[in-house]
């Protein structure tokens, strides 16, 4: 009898472990073939004349992120459940894109006077109807289950002032390198993150997204604490980086850069 209960306690397991897996791999492909890497990975550009004549993939591997239901991802472990989630969003990103290119100089026109894009309501997941603010908002940040700052370096609003669109999908079995990777080149990137005339000029999301980064990832309980975890990719001496914890070093949000991040 405890033979019976260990083997079938080992086949629940299997099957947890095997449903953790999805297929990404049409998404992985539109990616690799559809976005081109500037400045060693710090700038990505879409071509999304590519993304539409491969609009069936895309069509397919959005159905395919329909199909899993709530039950089914509930079971998935964490890191299976961000990377399903961040992909979503990124391709959900660039099929909305689609529906008016080229008409289009950026996905704010998509918006109207009374609803920006990312409210809108165009897709299903997980059971519902959600809009791009509704999937990340509330089922990545808003769950409060995954508690990782490095998400807003990751998705991917289509815009030149974005973190760049990384040309591979996310998976849950290499998500913390991805992700640490795509931190890295965010804060490298000195068109967006730089110490400049005595002060430290950084990207707006810093802004919009401060809570996240004050919630207590790696010990950080303030922005300045979490940049300094990144002292070194921002390019700050021990001293500089000092001054940033001690709050004598001025920071300064600039302007975000909302124009498509298309191929010129």
């Amino acid at each position: 009898m405890i033979r019976y209960i260990f083997l079938v306690v080992l086949i629940i397991k299997s099957a947890v472990a095997h449903g953790a897996v999805f297929d990404h791999s049409q998404w992985d492909t539109l990616l690799r073939s559809q976005v081109a890497v500037h400045q060693d990975g710090k700038i990505t550009k879409v071509d999304y004349k590519g993304m539409a004549d491969n609009r069936g993939v895309l069509t397919n591997y959005l159905g395919q992120l329909t199909k899993v239901t709530r039950e089914q991802f509930d079971i998935w472990p964490d890191a299976d459940q961000l990377a399903f989630l961040i992909n979503a969003y990124n391709a959900w990103t660039v099929n909305l894109i689609l529906t008016r290119y080229p008409d289009l100089q950026s996905i704010k026109d998509l918006g109207s006077l009374f609803r920006s894009p990312w409210k809108k309501k165009f897709f299903h997941l997980l059971g519902e109807i959600r809009s791009l603010d509704d999937l990340e908002h509330n089922l990545i940040r808003g769950s409060k289950r995954y508690n990782d700052p490095r998400i807003h370096f990751a998705v991917n609003c289509a815009s030149i002032g974005c973190p760049a669109l990384r040309n591979e999908a996310y998976s849950g079995e290499t998500l913390d390198v991805q992700l640490s990777e795509a931190a890295a080149l965010f804060l490298s990137d000195r068109n967006r993150n730089r110490l400049s005339h005595g002060e430290l000029q950084i990207s707006s999301i810093f802004k919009w997204y401060r809570e996240d980064f004050e919630s207590g990832w790696h010990g950080a309980v303030t922005l300045s604490g979490f940049l300094v975890l990144y002292k070194d990719t921002l390019g700050l001496t021990d001293t500089e980086a000092d001054e940033l914890a001690a709050g004598n070093l001025t920071v300064r949000f600039v302007d975000y850069d909302w124009r498509l991040n298309g191929i010129d």
